[in-house]
Formats: C-alpha cells, structure tokens, sequence
C-alpha cells in the first residue's frame, strides 16, 4: 500500500529524544533566575551613566534618547527570534512566531502598557540625572519602583515570595529613598557654598555671565574655557570643575531650584514602579481577561510587544521634543539630529543594554517571582560607581554628604540582599 501521501505520526526513538529536548528555553531554576538578576543588575546600572557622559559632552538628549530607543527595540527583537524561536511550539507553550497570531489581545494590551510607562520613566530621568545627579536619581527611582512595584508583584504573583522576608527589605528601600534625599540636598547645599563667590544671570536659562575665575571676570564661554585651558584641568568637585561642566552640558541646571529634579524624579520612580505589575499580568493573566485554551504570553512575546510600545511613545515624544524643546533646551530638528554623529554610538550601545536589561529582568522574574526580581533595582550601585569613577559626584563634599551617602548606599545593599532571599519558585 503506497503510504507516501499520508504524513507519519510515528517517530523514532532518536527523533523522539531530540525534540524532547528542544523546546522553547526558559529560565526555571532559583540560581538561574538570580543569575538574570546580577547580568540585568550590570547592564541596568551601566546604560544611564552612558547617556549621562553625553549629556555632559553637551549632546542634546532628544538626539541621545532617539538613538538609544532604536537598539532598545532591536534588543527585543533579537530575544523574541532566538530565545522565543528555540525547539518545536507546543499548544500551552508556542513560539513567538505562532503567538503573534493569536488572540491574546487582552494580555498584549498590559505588556504595551508596562512599556509606555517605562518609557515615560526612563525619558523623565533623563532630566533628573542633571539636576539631581545620577547616582541620587537612581536611588530615589529604584526605591519607589520597589516600595509600590514590588507590592503589587507580591499580591499579583500569588504571594509565592516570603513575606516575613520581602517586606522588610521593601521597608529599607524606603528609607532609602529617605537618605537619598537627604544626600541630594546636602549635596546641593555644598556645591552653592563652593560658586557663592560666582554671580550668575539666568534670565534666558542658558549663559552664565560675569563669572569670576580666579580673581578674573570671564563674560563669555571662550574667554572661561581659555583660562581653564591655560592653568591645569579643573579637578572634580572644585568651583572651577563645576563652571566648566555647566558650560558644556546641554541642560543648565545652576541656579535653578533643587525641586525641579526631585519633582521629575519621584515621577519617574511612579512610572517605574508600574511597569512591572503590568509585565505580570501580560503574562500570567491573573484576572483571566484571556479567552479559554489562549495560552499565555511568554516572556520573550510580551517583552516584544513591551518594547514596541516604548519605542513608539520615545519616537513621538523625543520628535516633539525637537522642535518643542523643554527646560530651556535649544530647538533642534530632524535633519539635525540626523546628522549628530557626536556620541551616536554611545547612545545605541545604551540602547541595547537597557533592552537585554529588561530582558534578563523579566526571564528571571518569570522564574522566581517578579516581586524578587526587583533586586535588579540595585543598579543605583553600579550607577553610583560610574558616577563617582566617570563625573566626579561628591569629590571634595561636606562630612555630612559622604555620612549620608555611605548610609543610604549600605541601606540599598541590605535592601537587595532581603529582597533576592525572598526568592520563591512559580509552579
């Protein structure tokens, strides 16, 4: 009997062993989980610092944050197509591919949500990393994220973390925010005391004028830069290091009130704080919006939807932002930013650390409870380092700045501790 034309449901031993071990990779174990958290903990840590330096080098951050949101998304793309693209699709596990065609609207729906208000987030800190410096932006930022975020994961993820664990660790993130604060305007108060023999006029937000350096009136930029070029480099922390970096950076931050980035801040740290729990619900659907046998979203799907809905949100914003500019910024264009090559690579290596950040963040919360996963809110600690090794941040600061510093950094690293020894494992 000619059998060709029907297809055979018989498969041989070796066939059967190799398809039972290709099957979509995803992260299961409690080491492999905290081994996401501590990549993503580097690479979340590191991306701001690198878009800080540009806005230093006086690259304008809506060019900056256009290149650093295309290889955002690029990076999620290239998760989706290999992680999401591994082994034979099964029905309660598809692959990225068969997913995309299904009807998972409700589900797609949170993941685009988690990734608007990240976007609104990381676009606000952008801001906030110059009037408050990086290392207190992130602090503030990450604790809010964990004081409300990781509530929500802890009630939205069945309470699988221990919670005689997670909360008191939550409890010492919001006392860090508290030193961070602290440190922030101890901080401020030691940089007005180094220029309170500098006069400044900042009736157009932008030029410094009649600044005296070195017992010398210098009214424009070239005349400043070419006292500094003659004596040795100005040293971090001192009054000349601080002039010179307001002439250079894009946003002018001397002068203005200290309540302007904290304000940009604590509204960052909300947007933080909801992206999570909207990451959960896109794919563990607790409020069952999914219609029956949907399978749920995998990570490596909701994370592509999450990144299309920042990068669409950054694009809009970051044109307007152009031709709009905010906080004084000097109007900039398209064709402009196009032609930007200053720092451009900088900008789309940030991208694509962010981008695997996240994912990494997300594959390790999958695994062992996002609540714990928002350990990789740690990365104030790698931020700080590069803040203080790249930009010079608290050289040559008052005992009470390097008091609170120290404090609200040891505060962190028992919070995280607490946090990654909440660990559960999803069933």
């Amino acid at each position: 009997m000619d059998l060709s034309g029907i297809p055979s449901l018989i498969l041989l031993p070796s066939e059967r062993k190799l398809f039972g071990r290709l099957k979509m990779y995803l992260v299961e174990s409690k080491g492999g989980a905290i081994a996401c958290m501590l990549l993503a903990l580097f690479f979340l840590g590191t991306w701001p610092a690198i878009l800080t330096l540009l806005e230093r080098r006086g690259r304008l951050p809506q060019h900056t944050y256009l290149d650093y949101t295309i290889t955002n998304l690029l990076a999620a793309v290239i998760i989706a197509f290999t992680y999401g693209e591994i082994g034979m699709s099964t029905i309660e596990k598809p692959n990225f591919l068969i997913q995309l065609s299904q009807d998972n609207w409700p589900s797609v729906l949170f993941a685009m949500a988690g990734g608007i208000v990240l976007s609104l987030g990381n676009l606000a800190t952008q801001y906030a990393w110059a009037f408050v410096g990086l290392s207190v932006t992130e602090v503030i930022t990450a604790s809010i994220t964990v004081v409300i975020g990781t509530t929500l994961n802890y009630f939205l993820d069945d309470k699988i973390n221990k919670a005689e664990i997670l909360f008191p660790g939550v409890g010492c993130f919001l006392i860090a925010v508290c030193l961070g604060s602290s440190v922030h305007a101890s901080n401020a108060a030691d940089n007005e005391a180094k220029l309170s023999g500098f006069s400044y006029d900042y009736e157009d937000g932008t030029e410094i004028k009649d600044a005296p350096v070195s017992k010398t009136t210098y009214p424009n930029r070239e005349d400043l830069e070419n006292e500094i070029g003659v004596n040795e480099k100005a040293k971090f922390g001192t009054a000349h290091f601080l002039m010179e970096l307001e002439q250079k950076r894009a946003i002018k931050v001397l002068g203005k009130g200290t309540s302007v980035g904290l304000a940009i801040t604590f509204f960052a740290g909300i947007c933080f704080s909801l992206f999570s729990p909207a990451f959960n619900l896109a794919t563990n659907d607790q409020w069952h919006t999914l219609k029956h046998g949907v399978p749920h979203l995998s990570v490596y799907t909701a994370f592509f939807y999450f990144s299309i809905s920042c990068f669409v949100i950054a694009i809009i914003l970051n044109i307007c932002f152009l031709y709009n500019p905010v906080l004084n910024l000097p109007k900039s264009s398209f064709n402009a930013y196009l032609s930007d090559w200053n720092g451009r690579g900088w900008a789309l290596l940030a991208g694509l650390l962010c981008g695997f950040g996240n994912g990494l963040q997300f594959m390790g919360g999958q695994a062992a409870g996002y609540a714990a996963a928002d350990a990789v809110q740690a990365l104030p600690l790698v931020s700080t380092f590069w803040g203080i090794l790249l930009f010079g941040e608290y050289r040559r600061s008052s005992r009470r700045t390097y008091i609170f510093l120290i404090s609200m950094l040891l505060m962190f690293i028992m919070a995280v501790a607490i946090l990654m020894a909440s660990s559960g494992h999803r069933k």
